[in-house]
């Protein structure tokens, strides 16, 4: 027993200052992305940890801060499908030239790992095209997809897809969807595709291309039975699509459609399905409790819709996310679970922490804080590519 006791007080010292290096250990590069050692950690980890993902479904709720989630949390009887969620994480949403990031930066950030300025799509701070995990899917053999509540050449689904200087460059953005072979497409902004100032009609070279395509003026999106042997494109607005709460329906149904219908496209070889709730942001913007609270409902059943998928499946990962947080949203003194007393500090956004939510194999990546550069990464880890 003696000798026992001599032993540990021998060992423990010993043990307890010996220093594991992990990934939270590891440095950044300036850019906020991080080093290539870091990125071999987590290849590392992934294949050290067994099953990997052959889907991954990226949601991201435009704008949606923990105040936005909360306040949705309440007006929905207290509950969320959010709450299913075993991994919680936080993401640093900074842009390379700004604190207070914007969706352009913050989308570019999630798609190619790379901090840039605010209002860039898909480029690095020298306006360098950098390839997106949208592009790299397709490259892989992976099917793809992008959905939005806001036209489909808004932000952050352009960010998956296009290299342009600026946000605003819808038609250039619109080009550059012909660009790649992605299966699936839903979102407004019909007009950028059908009525462009240079006179092409990109409608009909999607058609020539061997897409369905298909809109609001046509048919119902919910009436629409799509080949599964065409890749499918479907415009829900000639411009921004309605809030949910003036009738917009479609959002739930496409993302259940979504995962389906990419599953069965890609066979053995996985999808990779970017999600937009985009108007979440917008009620920020406006300073409109309601809007903000709708839009979040909408996208929380959306949610609901893509785990129902991924938990039957078994080999999907899912990860909710937001860019920023919009509005400075808080709930103040005297507010109830049916009557939110609400305030604002701006009409922009923030530069709060944002969560990050994570399901399915692969999940464990998404704990902690760090980048929201990281998320780019720890997908790529996920999947396991290197």
């Amino acid at each position: 027993m003696k000798y026992l006791s001599f032993l540990l007080l021998f060992i423990l010292p010993y043990s307890c200052n010996q220093k594991t290096t992990t990934i939270k250990d590891r440095p950044i590069n300036e850019d906020g992305s991080h080093t290539t050692e870091d990125v071999r950690n987590m290849n590392r980890w992934s294949m050290q940890t067994g099953k990997k993902p052959k889907n991954i479904v990226l949601m991201i709720g435009d704008g949606m801060g923990i105040t936005q989630i909360t306040a949705g949390m309440y007006a929905n009887k207290n509950k969320l499908y959010l709450e299913k969620f075993p991994v919680i994480g936080l993401h640093k949403c900074y842009a390379s030239n700004k604190l207070v990031t914007d969706s352009a930066a913050g989308a570019t950030a999630f798609a190619c790992g790379v901090k840039t300025y605010n209002g860039a799509i898909g480029v690095n701070p020298d306006t360098v095209a950098v390839k997106t995990i949208l592009e790299e899917a397709e490259q892989k053999g992976l099917a793809t997809g992008l959905i939005a509540t806001s036209t489909i050449v808004h932000a952050t689904p352009a960010s998956f897809i296009a290299h342009v200087k600026q946000r605003k460059m819808y038609e250039d953005i619109a080009a550059d969807f012909l660009k790649t072979d992605i299966e699936l497409f839903i979102g407004g902004g019909k007009k950028y595709f059908d009525r462009r100032k240079d006179g092409k009609n990109l409608y009909k070279a999607l058609q020539s291309k061997g897409y369905a395509v298909s809109d609001y003026f046509q048919s119902d999106f919910t009436k629409l039975t799509p080949s599964y042997n065409q890749n499918f494109v479907y415009f829900t607005a000639d411009d921004d699509p309605l809030p949910v709460a003036q009738g917009r329906d479609y959002l739930v149904p496409a993302s259940d459609f979504a995962v389906d219908f990419l599953d069965q496209k890609a066979g053995e070889d996985g999808f990779f399905l970017m999600i937009e709730g985009s108007q979440i942001d917008w009620g920020g913007h406006a300073n409109k409790s309601d809007y903000i609270v709708s839009e979040m409902i909408d996208f929380d059943r959306a949610i609901g819709a893509v785990l129902d998928f991924a938990e039957q499946d078994g080999e999907t990962l899912v990860i909710v996310t937001a860019d920023h947080e919009t509005g400075g949203f808080a709930i103040q003194p005297g507010s109830t679970m049916d009557s939110l007393v609400t305030a604002f500090t701006s009409d922009y956004h923030t530069a709060d922490l944002i969560p990050v939510f994570a399901y399915g194999p692969g999940a464990e990546l998404f704990g902690g804080i760090y980048e929201n550069t990281a998320i780019y990464n720890k997908m790529r880890a996920a999947y396991g590519w290197e």
